[in-house]
């Protein structure tokens, strides 16, 4: 007897409402979708719990794709066995002989409560029959070395052990959608990727300045798209050519309040495609205080352009922070690979880092962007990442 099935538990869906369905059925299709070469696999979702089928297949690669999935609180190999009490405790002694160490605890749990026999009563019948059948095992029901969890069920009695964690959070594509400012830094993925947490949806805006930025940072964006899919699906990525925008803002505005007017013209691009593409609200990686643009005095001066939502996940965090979600989600060596983006060609050597409203309405009275805009709308090229758990990423010597 083995482990046939993978329990998985939803944590924060179990607390949702009337809603609840909606929430299993988009993790059950995301589940689906990073497991989708898996073609004998079966997955079911339930009320409190989700089960996968393995028919067959080793279940550890299977719990690696699944712990990168939100929306799951945590996994447990199981194995289904029927709701008669000899093939629990056979299923029971089976879970314990498959496990290493010196003291047990089993919990069983009854929600079907037409089976005779209480839980306490399973938990010292189960509990027994490990101490007769096993030698070197004793009972802690406090520390135990291992911990097995029996649920018996109205369909069959589901034997558990071990218990792996998963990323937590709601199911991609169950709050929406969000266009993030994507710049190939540390902060713009990681900022993506604790918006997914939430459930959103993720789209993405890249502005590139050929020449003067190359296609090598243009690849740092593709490798970074590729790289978040594996938390929520496909990408989309949509590329702004800003060569044009970028100079004339520079040429017609003072240096220092240069990248206040940039950032605010970047917003609204931004809405402008948000609209396009029914997106509900844009997100950025921006830190409190991290750089000039992201001092109050500028984030309100920004802000201005645009009545859109800005989810901002990493404005409470310090750089180390950061850094360290990035490394942990396998982004940060792609964030660090040496190309400019556009928006640090062109910093200037003392940006404003308290803008005045009233100077940058004036700045931008004396010059119309409005063409620039639509012509560099219009030219927007789009690109759809796909989740691939195949998908070998070129290294960086690679580019070279």
């Amino acid at each position: 007897m083995n482990y046939d099935h993978i329990l998985i538990r939803y944590g924060e869906l179990a607390l949702k409402g009337k809603n609840q369905k909606f929430f299993i059925r988009t993790l059950r299709s995301n589940v689906q979708q990073a497991l989708s070469d898996y073609k004998g696999l079966s997955i079911k979702g339930q009320r409190d719990h989700m089960y996968i089928l393995l028919n067959g297949e080793d279940p550890y690669p299977i719990i690696e794709r699944c712990k990168d999935i939100f929306g799951i609180q945590s996994f447990s190999l199981a194995m289904k066995v029927n709701n008669d009490e000899e093939s629990i405790k056979e299923g029971t002694l089976e879970a314990i002989k498959k496990e290493e160490g010196e003291t047990f605890k089993v919990t069983c749990k009854r929600p079907n409560k037409e089976f005779p026999k209480s839980s306490q009563e399973m938990n010292r019948l189960l509990g027994g029959h490990i101490l007769r059948n096993t030698e070197g095992w004793e009972v802690d029901v406090h520390q135990p070395d291992a911990a097995i969890r029996v649920e018996i069920r109205h369909d069959a009695t589901y034997i558990t052990s071990g218990r792996t964690e998963g990323k937590g959070g709601l199911p991609v594509g169950s709050t929406g959608k969000s266009l993030l400012m994507m710049s190939g830094g540390i902060d713009s993925p990681v900022a993506g990727y604790l918006t997914m947490k939430r459930g959103v949806k993720l789209e993405a805006i890249h502005f590139h300045s050929p020449p003067f930025t190359s296609e090598r940072a243009k690849q740092k964006v593709e490798d970074l798209a590729q790289s978040l899919t594996k938390f929520g699906g496909d990408v989309t990525v949509h590329y702004v050519p800003f060569t044009e925008l970028q100079q004339k803002i520079f040429k017609n505005v003072p240096e220092y309040y240069g990248m206040t007017v940039m950032r605010r013209v970047m917003m609204r691009v931004s809405e402008q495609l948000a609209k396009q593409h029914d997106i509900l609200s844009l997100a950025t990686g921006e830190s409190l205080g991290q750089v000039a643009s992201q001092t109050m005095e500028s984030m309100n001066a920004i802000n201005e352009v645009t009545n859109y939502p800005i989810i901002r996940p990493l404005v409470a965090m310090d750089k180390n922070e950061i850094i360290n979600i990035a490394k942990e989600i396998d982004t940060y060596d792609i964030s660090i690979r040496p190309y400019e983006d556009c928006c640090t060609i062109f910093v200037p050597k003392q940006p404003k880092t308290r803008p005045k409203r009233e100077k940058i309405l004036e700045l931008e009275a004396s010059v119309d962007f409005t063409q620039e805009i639509n012509e560099a709308i219009d030219q927007v090229e789009t690109v759809v990442y796909k989740n691939n758990a195949n998908h070998k990423q070129d290294s960086f010597d690679d580019l070279l």
